[in-house]
């Protein structure tokens, strides 16, 4: 039996939850629980666990009691537990009500191959899992998951390499990490390459993250640890002054959330120079002063259109993007590979200067939109897609710009667009273009963005009404 057989069967389970009203995404969280104490017998690594509360323990009780257990069991290693045990484990609670549900479950874990699974990778059947639970719409956990086959195209043009230290400040289930740790075991033959300091390194300090949401950060630990990654995963929000821990990286790979925060509210983070209720604007800022200044620091980002055009703080957010990195490339993503319908993407490439002036001269663009069939559940983003735009990235200029999608703008250009960087899509049809049309029709996104500009000028104009003494 084959990892994708093991996912099937184990995704198929959640029918048995059904009639307890039990959700994809809470079934993703409680087999984790579980199968954290299947997975450690299976790798005989049981002796970080209590005694008393191993997968053996588990298995021989039956009813009742097994339910009474199972909920003792969750509380003690979340109390009582140590290291990545008791992160993984805070605050668990079971959402299972039937004590035959619970049963058939652990029995079914129980009986499933896991000497194939062993040998295929228990990191891959999980990660398997998560890609399950994130392409089903019902789940919403859409929202912590990107397309393996962006995140792949991603880390190979940024190409972490041994030695460097590796962050997403917006982590979700870790899967820009866990791909980036794959690419450098490809490079080093498992890091047989590397000596023993530098191999420690790789599994103690080359991958870390932050991650808001309790539920995709149990999911990221459990991850992380059956890829063999202790790093640090920080429980907490980027955007506060927590995050602010969260600096001096040499590569950052991230897709951080979109949209506004709650009420119009501000981060709470104090370091930001420019800071809005734009989430990713404000994620934008933390990327790219978090890179180190030794001239090779770089990052990928998943940023959506309206960070490309934003008036107001977007605007300088952008142009001082452009002083302190250079902006080398744009990837203007096809709709429809993110759960959220409609919603327009894109990936900044960028390398962080040593100085924090004019590391922007120019800027290539890619456009993977126009004239794209539909990709979604039944037609998936696959790695294939992006292969002329692979090919190009490294390109010389002249031998770009031969290809049809590729263009170019420099810096001279862009700052007479007020540094709007809504560029770069081919002149089709199948684009709607202000520019063509004689009575523009504003999107929902170009709304928004001008409804945060809004909000921030009157949330600006009251704060100078009270230092007037005006209430």
């Amino acid at each position: 039996m084959n990892t994708q057989e093991i996912v099937q069967k184990l995704w198929r389970l959640c029918d048995v939850l059904r009639d307890d009203g039990i959700t994809y995404h809470q079934y993703v969280t409680e087999l984790t629980y579980i199968l954290f104490l299947k997975m450690a017998k299976e790798t005989t690594s049981e002796k970080n666990i209590p005694e008393g509360y191993r997968w053996n323990n588990l298995i021989e009780k039956k009813g009742v009691e097994l339910k009474r257990f199972y909920k003792e069991l969750l509380a003690h290693l979340g109390d009582l537990g140590k290291g990545r045990i008791k992160e993984i484990y805070a605050n668990a609670y079971t959402n299972i009500e039937e004590p035959k549900n619970l049963e058939k479950i652990i029995l079914s874990i129980d009986a499933l191959d896991w000497y194939s699974a062993r040998d295929e990778g228990l990191g891959d059947l999980y990660e398997g899992l998560l890609e399950k639970n994130a392409n089903e719409k019902k789940s919403g956990a859409g929202q912590y998951f990107t397309p393996r086959a962006l995140i792949n195209v991603m880390v190979r043009l940024v190409n972490p390499k041994p030695g460097e230290k590796c962050g997403d400040p917006a982590c979700g289930t870790f899967g820009f990490m866990i791909s980036a740790d794959q690419h450098i075991k490809t490079q080093t033959h498992d890091h047989f390459d590397l000596k023993e300091r530098q191999q420690n390194f790789q599994i103690q300090e080359a991958f870390s993250g932050i991650e808001l949401v309790q539920d995709a950060h149990r999911l990221a630990l459990m991850n992380a640890m059956l890829h063999g990654i202790e790093g640090k995963i920080l429980l907490a929000d980027a955007l506060a002054n927590t995050g602010k821990t969260f600096r001096d990286y040499d590569v950052i790979l991230t897709n951080p959330p979109f949209g506004t925060k709650k009420g119009g509210e501000r981060p709470t983070r104090d370091d930001l120079t420019f800071a809005t209720s734009n989430k990713q604007l404000n994620f934008l800022q933390v990327i790219y002063r978090s890179l180190n200044t030794s001239g090779i620091a770089r990052a990928a980002v998943v940023l959506p259109d309206n960070v490309l055009f934003a008036d107001g703080d977007g605007q300088k957010i952008r142009e001082d993007l452009m002083n302190k990195c250079g902006l080398h490339t744009i990837l203007r993503l096809p709709t429809g590979i993110f759960y959220a319908q409609g919603v327009k993407t894109n990936v900044l490439f960028f390398t962080r200067g040593k100085t924090d002036y004019d590391n922007t001269s120019e800027i290539f663009f890619y456009d993977l939109r126009t004239n794209m069939p539909n990709l979604g559940k039944t037609n998936p983003l696959k790695e294939s897609h992006f292969k002329e735009f692979e090919d190009g990235f490294h390109a010389p200029k002249d031998a770009k710009l031969k290809m049809e999608r590729w263009s170019a703008f420099t810096r001279d250009q862009i700052e007479k667009k007020g540094y709007s960087l809504d560029l770069g899509l081919i002149r089709d049809s199948s684009v709607i273009s202000q520019d063509d049309l004689p009575n523009p029709i504003e999107s929902a996104e170009v709304a928004i963005a001008k409804l945060e500009q809004a909000a921030d000028l009157i949330g600006a104009v009251i704060k100078e009404l009270r230092l007037c003494g005006v209430e």
